[in-house]
This record gives C-alpha cells, structure tokens and sequence, in this order.
C-alpha cells in the first residue's frame, strides 16, 4: 500500500483511511482495513460510552438484590477476561514486533486502538458484578454493544481472509522473498480470537442472568416474566409468548394472570406522587411557618395534605395535579420522549432511500448501477424500518406504563380525598359524580400519554417534512403548505363546536346516568306505585337531547374526516399545480413526484394527529379542572375536635356552634359525658339530636365552642351502614376474629335467631347496602360492630328504633344499659323512647337545635318543663306495655308533687288495660326485622325479607359458602364473539346504511389509486416537457380524481355516523324497555353498579367508541386492499410472497385477538369493583372516620386498583407484542416490494416509485387495522353485554287489552280473597307462602301478625305480584288478579311502604309524577300528612328540589311524604307495612290518626310485630312458617288461652 499521508487518520493508521474506487464505485465493494479497525470499532465502543449512563440508572433503580454466581454470569465474566486478555495481548505484540529495531513503524493506532479496546471491555467487565450485587438481571446498552461490534466486525472478517489467501499464494509461489509475515499473522489469529469472543459474548447476552436472592416485594411462582426476560426478550416481547399461546388455546381466566410489577403498584407509585402533591401543595401557602419531612409515612401509609390548609394559611390559588404528575413520571416520559425523536428522524430517511431506489431503476435503461446497490438499498429501507418498529414499541410500552401510573396515582388520590371531604363539598355533587372523576377523568388521562409526545413531534415532523419538500419542489411547496394552514383554524373551529357538544353530552350523559341510578336504587317502590312509565319517560327525554348532540357531532366529525381526507390530496394537487405552472422548465420525474409524495403521506400523521390531540387536551383538560376542583375542596377539619386528655370528663361539648355548612343547625351546645356515664338526648323530629352526635364526630362544621372526646371511639348511625360483605366481616370490621368475644357480642345483640335463619350463617354474603337484611337485622349488625370494636366512647344515634319492643328491651338491658356490655364505657344514646329514660344518668332535651333543659329523670320531671310535655304527648299515643307504664308511674311518683304528670300516666294504664283501644288502626311497629334504618346515601328499598326462615332448615345440609352467595358474580363471556352480535349490531344501523358505506370506501379507494395512477403517466410521459396543452389535461384529470375522492368519502362518512347513531339510540332503548320490566328478583341478584354499567359504560361505547372505530377499520381495511392491488401492479411476482404474508398476519392476529379481548374482559370485570368499593366508601365514609379505619379501607382499594392493573397491563403487552410481530410483516412487504421492483428489471421507475411508497404505508396501515378490529371485538362487547339484558327475564305485561273494559273506580268495594295461595321469591328457593286461604271483606281492618320470616311481608308483595304466585290464587273484588295487567293492579292499591324512598326532584314530581292531579288536590293531601306548614315555609313550596335518596328531608318527614303519596291515591285497598319503624312518636301519632280518619271505608292490611296497633282491628292474621295459624277477631283469639295469639300478648304484657 502507498504510503499517502495526506490526512491525519492516514497518518494515524500508516495507511489510506477511506478509498471511494474501492468502496463505492465497483461491482465487489469493501473498506480500507484502517477503516474496518478505527471507525467499525470505535463506533460501538462510543455508543457505549456514551449510554453507560442508562446502566448506573438501573443499577440504581433496581429494587433487587444479589443474584448468586451461575453457569451464565460466570462464563461472562470468562470471556470477558479472554478479550481484556487478548486485547492486553495485542499492544503488548505491537510494542515487541513493531517501532524500535523492527522495521515495521509502529503507528497510533496498533497503541490506541487496543487502550480503547482494552477500557471499553474493562467497564463491561466492571458491570458484571455490579449487576449482580444490584439484581440486575439484563441491559440494554451491552447487548447493543456486542451486537453492533460482531455486525461491525464482519467486513473485516472478509478482508482478513482475503488477505491470508493472499498471503498464502505469496507464501507458496516460487519467488518466496524473505518477507517477514508474523505479525500479519498474528493479526489474523488475534483478530479471530476476538471476533470469536465477541460473539460468544453476543450469545451470552440474549440470555437474562439469574433470579435474586432478595428482593423487596415477594416475588411469587407468578411472577411477571419480564422481570428475568433478557434484553433481546423484551423488545421482541417473547416472554409474552406463553400468555398469548395460552390465551389462544382456552379462553384466559384470573388465575393465569401474572403478578403486578412492583414499580407499578400502588406501594410503589403512591409515595412518589404524594411527596410531589404535598410539596405543591404547601407552595401554594404563602405562610413560611411549616417546614414539612419529605413525604410522609405513616406506618406504610402515605398522608396526603389538605390543600384547603388551616382555617388561617391564605390561598394563592389552587394545587393543580399537574406539577406533581410531571415531577413524577417524567423521567419514564422523557426517555419516551428521546426514543420519538429516534423514529421520527428514521422516518425520514426512508423517502431519501426511495428516491434512490427510483433512481437505480430509471438508470437501468441507460447506464445501469452494479446490482449490489439495488440490493442494499432495499435492504436498507427494511433495516430503516425495522429499527422503527422496535424503537417505537418500547416507546408506546413506556408511555403506556406512565399513563397506568397517572390512573393509580389519581384513582388513588381522589379516594384518599373522598374520606375526607367535608359535608358542604359532599352537597356539591353526588356520589355517581365523583366516581366519574374516576371512571372517566383518571381513564382520560392514560388514553392521552400515549399521543402527548406529539406535541413537539408533530410540529418537527412537519418542519422536516417541509424541508426535504423543499428540496425536491422549490418554493411550491409553499403553495401546499398555505393549503394545510388555512385548514387547520377552520378544524380548530369545528374541533371547539364538537367541544361544546360533548361537554353538553356529557352532562346530559351524567343526569342520565344519576336518574338510573336512583330509579333503580327506587324501583321496588317505582314498582309498588305502578310509577315506571313516568321514570321511563324522563330518562328516554334526557336520552333524545343526548342523541340530538350527538348527531350534530356526528355533521360536524364528517366534516372534519372530510377535510383531513381530501387535506393530503388538494396539497399535492395544489403544490404540483403551482409547480408545473411557475415555471416552463419545471418538469415532473418518477423521483420527484413519489418522493413527493411519500413525504406528503408523512406529513398526514401529524397533521392528522393534531386536532385530535388538541381536541384530547381540552378533554383533558376539562377533566384535570374537575379533579381539581375536587382533590381542592374543603376537608373536615382534623382539629375541630380536640383529644386533650386533661380534661375532666370523656366527651364534652362546650358554647357549640354547629352548621352543616350553610345556617347554623345548633347553638348553645353545652354536653358533659362522665366517664362510664350513659347520657340519653331526646326530643322531636328535626330537633338536632343527630346533629349532636355528628359533631362529637367532627362531621360538622365548628362555629364556635369546644369538642373534645379521649379515648377510641365507636358509633351506630341512624341508618346503618352495611358492607358487601359477610355478616361476621361487617362486625369485625377489619378486628381479628376472637370467638368468645364475638359469641357473646352475637347474643347480645340478639343476632343468634337472624344469623341461624340466614342461609350460610355469618358467612352469608350482605349484598350492596344490606339489601337482603331486614332494617332492624342492619340495625343490629351496625350495633354488633360498635360494641365488637370494643372502643371508649359509644355514639349510639337511635340504635333501637328499628326494632321492636322486646328485642329493643333485651337490647337496652344486655348492652345499652346501666347493666349491660357497655356499662364500663361512656355513652350518648339519642332515643325516641321514653321507657328507658329512668335508667339514664343524665338526660339532655333538645329543641329547634338548642338544649332546652338537661338534668336526671327526677329533675326534668319536677321542673315541669319541656320534658314533662314530650312524656305525657308520648304516654297519650298509649302504645306502651303496661308493665313499663306502671314502672314510669313508680319513678314519677318517687319524684313527689307532680299530678298532673300522674294523671295522664293513670289513664295510659287505664288504656292499656282495656285491650280494644278505642278505634285507632295504630299503625306503629317496630319489628325487630325491618325497620327504617335503611342503608344511607342510594337508599335501595330492597328487601330480602324473611325468605330464609323457611329455606334455612332444608337448605343448611347444602354447602355454607355457596348459600351465601347473593349478588351473582358478573359473567366475563369467554371465547370469540358470536356472529350473532354484530348481526345485531348491523340490523340496528339498518342495511341499506350499512352496504351504501362499504361501497362509498370502495369508490373512493378506486378514485385514489386513480389518481396515482395518472400522476405515474404523467411524469412518465416525456412529451409533457414542450407542450402545455399536454401538461393541463393531465392536471386537469389529476383534479378530477381528486375532486371524486373527497366527495365519496364525506357522504360515506357521514352515512356510518348517522347509522351509529340510529343504532345507539335503538339499542338504548330496548335496554331500558327490558330492564324497567325486569320482575323484581333480577334486581335482588343484580348488583345496581353492574345495571348503572350498563347505561352508563356500555352505551357510551355504543354511542362514542364504535362509530369511531368502524370508520376506521373500514377505510383501513379498504386501503390495505389498495396497496396490495398496487404493488402486484407494478410486480405481479410479488403475488407469490403475499400468500405466505397473509398467513404470518392472520395468525398473528388471531393470536392476539383471542387473549386481547379475554384481558379486556378481565380487565373490565376487575375494574368495577374499583368503582363499587368507592361509592360504598363515600356512603359510609362518616361511620369509617368514626372508626378511624380509613388506612384500612385505602389499603382495598390500593388492592382492587392493583387487581385490576393485573389484568390492564397484559393487555398493553399484548398490543405491543402484537405491534411488533405485524409491523415486522409489514417490514416484509416493504422488502420484498422493493427487492422485486430492483431485481425484477422493472424499467419504468413511476410504478416502482407508486408500489414502494404504497408499502411504506402499510405497517401503519396493518398494524392499525388490527389494533382496530380487537378494539371492535372487544367494544362490540357492550352491544353484546345490551343484548344480554334484553333477553332477561320479563316480569307480566303491564297493560292488557281486556283492564280497559274494568270501571275507573275498581275495585269498588275492596274484598280480598287468597285461595290456597303458595309463593316463592326465586326459582329453587322453598315455599314462603305454603297454602295459604283466607277472605277479607271490603273495608275490613286486618292486622297480620307472626314471628320474623313467617311470611307477613311475601303476604303484601304477592298482593302487589311483586313476586309471582307458585300455587293457587289471589283474587279481590272476585276478580283474579293474575289475570290482569300489572299496572292496572298495581295502580288500584295503595300502599306505605317501610321504607320512604325520594327520588331526586321536585317535591311535587314526587307525589304525583304523572302530573294528573291538581295542586289543590296535592295541598290537601299534604294538609291531612300534615306536611303543610312545611312545604309553606319552603321557598320553592311544591317546587322545592329534593336531594338524591331525600338527603335533605329528615326520615320522619320522608315518611310524612308517603303518607301524602297514599292520600293522593287513595284506593280502596290499603296495605301498610310496619310504616312507622324510623319515625318518632308525634309523627308515629299523626300518621295513625291520619289513617284512622282518611281511611275509614277503606280494606286496610297492617302488617305489625307490636300487637296493640292491631288489637282494636276486625281480624288478625297469625302466620306461622308461611301457613295461617288463626284468622278470627283479635278478641276471640284473645279469650282463647290455647291461641299463639294469645302467648304473643302475653310475652308482650298485655294479658
């Protein structure tokens, strides 16, 4: 070699660097050897260099340890010390065989070259122990090293050998000169060496090294393989194989998930958010005062602020989530972020190669390139591909990965937040609506990381692409550019009107969705009052404005995919227009305009991809301002309560001012609890004796004044709040199990009978709100898990008015009382009883929100003051036992001088002996079963009642835990979805929408390969150049494809959109049509979250998802057709390779769509849970604070929101798995359309250039249109889910032709007859009912009497065919009721229910929805409930609004309003089920004297448990285990010892 030192690496190799004649220019190319031994060396060991940065990252990152020595590490680190010993080797030879004496000069690079060598592998060497000690088991950046240093090294393996043959010859020819060859020879065995180790290395490192030793959360036998997968394994996604072969064989289940990544749970990702929430919060303060810890543990618990800060901190504005959000999951976002840049610019490169392909085939005719160029560069473009694909997958991974941290740390924040809003923030919305913000909002959130990248890329993308245009077109460019800008203000116009429209949906969708929920919260009562029609009318009202913007998002959508669909082309139409018409010169070849055109496709994306994003944004917007505004409202104070120990006395109130937020509710709060005291608040409805309570809990907001409570607290809502959970886990409530304890827990609250009648004991499952317990059961439970908690203080908020006299005695004596579990605790007992009242120690009387007057029983009665006056109103109603009258009159007489007192007490006795009590029809009763401490917030008005008694004996044999089940578990459908659904689906749209769609695509795919069609004639065509008239009609026809393209497409997208619609609307509708007419069991077993799904999830998808989708599976699909029509065009060979494509894609795709949809399906099963756990959470989150178990509860939803992140990230995997496998198809047919189009001797360079920019799109293309068509399996769900509940179950229809033929004023004289009537509340359930005959005549009293779950109430839900008859009949006024249409029936009773249900609304809406009846009607009917003065004071009168479940009305007056409700309808048959449990007793009074007087001539059915509201009545029905035991006048049965009659009255003192 000559000796050229022309340029300093000349010098530094001592031989020519870079020789064009040999490596470009000739048909056999290869480089220099200096080249092969600087640059192809040098270049890995820079790049390592350079990203050993990411290494140190994981090593610290890693939340492992220690990985023992195996085989793998071990022979690593062997030849890795081969190569540091070789490379020493090397410099060594150099120093001995070259410089000094030798006459080989010794050059920089044979010491320089080794030193770098030798540093490179002595890091890498340095790594394998690190990785070990750390537990990091694979890197990225040295299995990229060894790969590019073994590829790199193989053009110096050719040159070595080349020159050992050479050698060789030299060697073996006759001249053998004394040349001196050893060190060559050295060369070539050394360099063999280490190519040899290099790629023994390169092996070693597609393997991962060993799982280990420790680590910091269990790793279980499931784990994720990820974590042990090598680097090769990840971005190929190989370890995802076994899921998706698993997923493909059978339908997956939960147990073949794999276990969370620990980096990705809520353990994990909570801390982080919360230390960068909390410091922002605390900027937003301008007070210096505090300087926090970093964040803040508690015992494994993260604290997070309170934004609304202390009463005094001032408030710059509020703690938006955003900062936190970005100063925690940015680092993962931002090497995201760098991994876009990558592939963007990749992206780039593929046109350049294009035009060089182009090239190589229009010099094919004149002066053809060496064969190897062609070759190179088709297998360049699939290299450039290629490395797109693998870049780009783990860049979505990434950002897929962020957004499902954002959802945890949001989901999880807002639940931290809704235990501890205040009440005036909790008025604010309801609770369907915050757990919206964590449905919708934190679920927006994920959608978006993935795309928020664009918003730099999609501006540098375009600035690119302008700048290749640029170079291929001129100043043209500018002429199509100004096209695309005009476009983009007239999208953002139509993007904020489709804004507008979608918040106004979303509203419409929230009251939807809140009116479902209450109705079905309601519907027993909705049934009872035959008052469905009207409910139904208001949603489907709600649901049409709802349509109506979606159809004018639907116009306006078309009209955006339209101009982003004809955007592409007119740019192109305009920039060559404008270029071939600047200028005469300015010709149109092959490469200019495929180049062109390749570059205009690139530029589609992003300008695509830019409204959409925008439009996201503002969504996001939108939803980041309702999270904020929630995680900002106010908080309880945490110090409104003080715990100072010093204090005298347990729990003190001192100078209390109270409000619920808006009036003061109470004033002049003075309460002192001693320790060990039981102190009794009484006083009418509304007198604020709950609101006492809630503020020793600090559920208030503090005026004025002094809390303070020691000591652990528990507390009995007035409405129990009951789990869905076991009976035994709502009692422990979160304590261990201690046998003993609870055992006696049980007993004393009388609990033993209920939990041996239950079907599975404790261990039946409660379902949502306690709907299968009677009131007075949820009472006690709620009872049971106060005294279980065994705290200090007991707040006992009317613990007894649900259940009935004996058992609230037995009650009061065992726990409550000076005797009783509790007697060693201090306690505050809110009671409308008087009869416990003596056993007290201090008795505070509340009125209008002050204390009135508080001392001893003795004192209060002497004073002769407010007390005395609510003891004789209490005694006039004479519904107490004799027994407890004569103590009362034994304890005021002690009490001396106070007569009058006396005297009403004599004559209550008097009363009480006389066992016919004038006329009264009392109706007050307070079984021990039912009562009206109702499950709180949604109030479900549902009621298993006693069903079980009977069952229990036969069905306690059966298995335990599976009795227990009630709430069936929701069905996951496996397996592919049936034809079946998507013929369903196509049948709503209609088919004449549906086929004029496909065939609109088709036209306008057929107008775009058209018009390419004609560009490749055109600057094919060399004529073009001389004559203009020429190059007009050819840009002519170019526009009219065009014109016909944009014009297809709009009217095809247009029609799919108002097809969607059409369907949504059809399928909304028969959901509600089915699930109204649901029988009423469907909806005992049928969680309501799981309906509210429904409505809300499901026909969201319907109305939003899948019109999308099907747009764009449909033009995929269609262009995806188009290329291969292209490319096969250009060069049929390619036909043959498509076959065996096709098959690799279609497997791929089946793979992935069986195990996508099943962990889509998981993933939505496991997601509701989230949700339900919440909206249970806020109901009861006053009960959880008074436990101080909020840790616990956030510690299950930290479980359920990992749960369900089991299931979403498979599903995230499998995507990307999937991405890259099609992607790498896609890459095929890019190769193989070029290899063919090079190798083939096509000549005409236009097609090339057409078939190769087709194929360039298709990656996107396949890969979307798989991505679409599993998104559209898995979202056809909800249709198929719709359908599902529209083949349930129908309760009987609800108008017969043959009612209209009855008188308006049926039944006339109100006769009722059951003959030999059996019943059963579900299928495969025991007889409730078990032949049961009586007769009732019109305007008979009958009171209906018997232990619980003997029937009583199965007795009024078969009057109402509530449940349906299995035997025999129920006839009134002679005509068999089964024979009628249900509303006609039900219509024509009127019944009180035990329960008051509201609905939310107006008052009026609520006593008379159909608007039928006039006001005056209404205002009398309200005179005589007397409810008048009420709503007269009200503002709005009839009008005023009421809240959710009747919020805002206390229980008393709710069941004031039903009362009303029975007036207005006033039928002649009145049924009254134990009305009066929750009531206190003036209302208990007013109610019965309403009764008493309005009902007269009417049939009156009471169901009672206290026998002296029925002893004046005509009958008494005593029910026995569902058969009728006695039915005689309660006197005969009286005077007949014998009678079971008679031993209840005994038991209940009145005999």
């Amino acid at each position: 070699m000559a000796e050229d030192t022309n340029s300093p690496m000349d010098r530094f190799c001592g031989s020519t660097f870079w020789n064009s004649t040999e490596t470009w220019f000739t048909n056999d190319p290869d480089f220099t050897p200096c080249f092969e031994q600087t640059v192809l060396v040098w270049t890995p060991c820079a790049f390592y260099w350079l990203f050993v940065a990411f290494d140190f990252y994981y090593l610290k990152a890693s939340l492992d340890r220690n990985i023992p020595w195996n085989k793998l590490n071990v022979s690593k680190a062997l030849v890795n010390v081969g190569l540091l010993v070789i490379t020493a080797l090397d410099l060594i030879m150099a120093l001995i065989k070259k410089g000094g004496d030798s006459q080989l000069p010794l050059y920089d690079l044979d010491v320089w070259g080794p030193i770098i060598k030798f540093a490179t592998f002595l890091l890498l060497f340095l790594f394998i122990p690190l990785n070990r000690k750390y537990g990091v088991q694979t890197t990225g950046c040295q299995f990229l090293f060894w790969f590019l240093l073994v590829v790199l090294s193989i053009p110096r393996c050719r040159t070595e050998v080349r020159l050992d043959t050479e050698r060789g010859k030299i060697l073996s020819s006759e001249e053998a000169t004394e040349q001196d060859f050893s060190w060559e020879e050295y060369q070539f065995a050394s360099f063999f060496i280490f190519f040899t180790f290099s790629c023994l290395m390169l092996i070693l490192n597609c393997f991962a090294d060993g799982l280990p030793r420790q680590t910091k959360y269990q790793r279980g036998e499931n784990e994720i393989p990820e974590l042990s997968a090598s680097f090769l394994s990840r971005i190929t996604y190989q370890w995802f194989d076994k899921m998706a072969l698993k997923g493909y064989r059978n339908p997956l289940e939960e147990k073949d998930l794999w276990d969370l990544r620990p980096q990705d749970s809520c353990s994990e990702v909570m801390p982080i958010f919360a230390h960068h929430w909390n410091q922002n919060v605390r900027k937003n303060y301008r007070s210096k005062t505090r300087v926090e810890p970093k964040a803040q543990f508690s015992n494994g618990h993260v604290t997070f602020e309170n934004p609304h800060g202390e009463k005094n901190g001032r408030k710059k504005g509020m703690a938006s989530i955003m900062p936190p959000i970005y100063k925690s999951f940015g680092g993962v976002f931002m090497f995201g972020a760098l991994m876009k840049l990558f592939t963007d610019v990749l992206t780039f490169a593929q046109p350049q190669v294009l035009s060089l392909i182009i090239g190589f085939v229009s010099d094919q005719e004149k002066d053809p390139q060496p064969e190897w160029k062609g070759i190179m560069y088709s297998v360049l473009l699939f290299i450039l591909a290629a490395a797109q694909t693998f870049i780009l997958g783990q860049y979505f991974h990434r950002m897929f990965i962020v957004g499902l941290r954002i959802r945890t740390a949001l989901i999880n924040a807002i639940y931290r937040k809704a235990l501890r809003i205040s009440n005036s923030t909790k008025k604010e919305s309801t609770v369907g609506e915050i757990v919206n913000l964590m449905a919708v909002d934190a679920q927006r959130f994920m959608e978006l990381t993935t795309y928020l990248n664009m918003i730099w890329s999609a501006p540098l993308q375009i600035g690119l692409a302008l700048f290749f245009l640029w170079q291929q077109l001129g100043p043209s460019v500018l002429a199509g550019l100004a096209v695309m800008i005009i476009l983009i203000p007239v999208n953002g116009v139509i993007a904020s009107r489709i804004k507008t429209y979608q918040i106004r949906q979303m509203k419409y969708k929230d009251e939807r969705v809140k009116l479902m929920n209450e109705v079905l919260s309601g519907i027993k009562v909705l049934k009872l009052y035959a008052w469905e029609p009207s409910f139904e009318k208001q949603v489907l009202d709600i649901r049409d404005k709802e349509i109506a913007t979606l159809r004018s998002t639907a116009y306006l959508n078309a009209g955006t995919s339209f101009l982003w669909s004809c955007a592409p082309f007119l740019v192109s139409l305009v920039t060559f227009a404008t270029y071939v018409l600047i200028d005469e010169n300015n010709v149109l070849d092959a490469t200019k305009t495929f180049v062109s055109l390749s570059l205009f496709n690139i530029l589609r994306f992003p300008l695509t991809m830019l409204p959409m994003l925008i439009t996201n944004l503002v969504q996001t917007q939108v939803s980041v301002n309702r999270i904020n505004k929630f995680l900002n409202s106010e908080e309880l104070d945490p110090n409104s309560v003080h715990h100072d120990p010093s204090k005298p006395h347990p729990m003190t109130i001192e100078n209390g001012e109270f409000s619920w937020g808006d009036e003061i509710t109470l004033r002049n709060i003075n309460i002192e609890v001693r320790k060990s005291s039981l102190v009794a608040l009484v006083g009418t409805v509304g007198s604020g004796k709950s609101s006492v309570v809630q503020a020793f809990l600090g559920e208030m907001e503090k005026l004025a004044g002094h809390v303070n409570t020691v000591g652990k607290l528990a507390y009995v809502p007035q409405q129990a709040w009951i789990q869905n959970a076991t009976v035994r886990d709502n009692i422990l409530f979160g304590q261990p199990y201690d046998r003993k304890r609870y055992n006696k827990v049980i007993d004393a609250c009388a609990l033993r009978a209920d939990i041996d009648i239950l079907s599975a004991g404790d261990q039946t499952e409660i379902g949502e709100k306690g709907i299968n317990l009677s009131g007075g059961q949820k009472q006690r439970i709620s009872l049971a898990r106060a005294v279980y908690s065994d705290a200090d203080l007991y707040l006992l908020d009317d613990p007894l008015s649900a259940v009935d006299a004996h058992v609230g005695k037995h009650i009061f004596e065992e726990v409550i009382g000076p005797k009783g579990v509790l007697a060693r605790k201090s306690r505050i007992l809110v009671t409308h009883g008087v009869t416990f009242l003596p056993q007290v120690d201090s008795i505070y009387v509340m009125k209008m929100g002050e204390i009135s007057e508080s001392g001893t029983f003795d004192q209060l009665v002497k004073n002769k003051g407010a007390f005395a006056d609510f003891i004789i109103q209490h005694l006039q109603e004479g519904n107490e036992e004799e027994e407890e009258l004569n103590q009362i009159k034994r304890q005021i007489s002690s009490t001396g001088d106070v007569p009058e007192l006396l005297g009403s007490v004599e004559k209550a006795i008097k009363l009480a002996r006389t066992e016919s009590l004038s006329d009264s029809i009392s109706v007050t009763s307070a079984d021990s079963l039912m009562g009206g401490g109702n499950g709180s917030l949604r109030r479900r008005v549902k009621r298993q009642s006693s069903h079980d008694s009977v069952a229990s004996a036969a069905s306690l044999k059966k298995k335990q835990e599976v009795e227990g089940k009630l709430i069936e578990t929701e069905k996951s459908q496996t397996g592919g979805v049936q034809f079946a659904v998507y013929k369903h689906y196509i049948k709503s749209v209609g088919i004449f929408l549906s086929l004029a769609t496909l065939i609109l695509n088709f036209v306008f795919q057929a107008f775009q390969i058209g018009s390419n069609l004609w560009l490749t004639k055109w600057s094919n065509d060399d004529r073009v150049a001389n004559d203009t008239g020429l190059r007009d009609m050819y840009l002519g026809v170019y526009g009219a494809f065009g014109f016909g393209q944009v014009l297809s497409y709009f009217v095809c997208s247009l029609a799919l959109a108002l097809g969607c619609i059409y369907c949504s609307k059809l399928l909304h509708e028969t959901l509600l049509y089915y699930v109204f007419r649901w029988p009423m069991e469907l909806f005992d077993t049928t969680p309501i979250g799981r309906v509210v799904n429904r409505f809300a999830k499901d026909v969201d998808t319907i109305d939003n998802v899948l019109p999308m989708l099907w747009r764009v599976v449909i033009s995929q699909a269609f262009a995806v057709l188009a290329t291969i029509v292209v490319i096969s065009m250009s060069t049929p060979i390619f036909l043959t390779v498509i076959v065996p494509i096709a098959f690799l894609y279609y497997f791929a795709q089946r793979f992935y769509v069986a195990t996508s949809r099943q962990l889509m399906r998981l993933e939505s099963v496991s997601r509701s849970p989230i949700y339900s756990h919440f909206s249970e959470t806020v109901t009861g989150a006053s009960t959880i604070r008074a436990y101080n178990v909020g840790n616990r509860f956030i510690d299950e939803s930290d479980a359920k929101v990992d749960k369900n992140q089991v299931c979403k990230y498979p599903s995230v995997i499998a995507n990307r798995w999937l991405a890259i496998r099609l992607e790498m198809v896609g890459n095929l047919i890019i190769l193989f359309a070029s290899l063919f189009a090079v190798l083939g001797g096509q000549t005409n360079p236009g097609l090339v250039g057409l078939s190769v920019s087709y194929a360039l799109q298709v990656t996107q293309t396949l890969n979307w249109l798989v991505r679409m068509t599993s998104d559209i399996e898995t979202n056809i769900v909800s249709v198929e889910r719709i359908k599902e509940y529209g083949e349930t179950k129908q309760e009987a229809a609800w108008e017969l032709e043959q009612d209209k033929s009855k008188p308006k004023n049926w039944p006339e004289e109100g006769r009722v007859e059951f003959q030999n009537f059996q019943v059963r509340y579900r299928e495969g359930l025991d007889l409730v009912l078990r032949g049961v005959s009586f007769n009732i005549k019109g305007g008979e009293k009958v009171g209906i009497v018997g232990r619980t779950g003997a029937g009583k109430s199965s007795l009024t839900l078969a009057l109402f065919r509530i449940i349906e008859a299995a035997g025999g009949r129920i006839s009134i006024d002679g005509v068999d009721i089964a024979t009628m249409g249900l509303h006609m029936l039900r219509s024509r009773l009127t019944i009180i229910p035990q329960d008051p249900v509201l609905f939310s609304g107006s008052l009026r809406v609520n006593l008379d929805p159909f608007e039928i009846k006039t006001d005056d009607e209404i205002w009398k009917a309200l005179e005589l409930s007397h409810l008048k003065s009420f709503v007269k004071s009200l503002a709005a009168g009839l009008n005023h609004e009421i809240a959710e479940g009747g919020e805002n009305l206390s229980v008393g007056q709710r069941q004031l309003v039903c009362l009303a409700r029975a007036l207005l309808r006033k039928t002649k048959v009145l049924v009254l089920d134990e009305a009066t449990a929750a009531v206190d007793l003036e209302t208990d009074d007013l109610i019965q004297k309403t009764i008493r007087t309005e009902f007269r001539d009417c049939t009156v059915l009471t169901i009672a448990h206290r026998l002296n509201t029925i002893l004046d009545s005509d009958k008494v029905i005593v029910l026995d285990k569902g058969q009728i035991t006695e039915f005689a006048s309660p006197t005969e049965l009286l005077d007949n010892p014998k009678s079971a009659f008679y031993s209840m009255a005994k038991d209940a003192n009145l005999v």
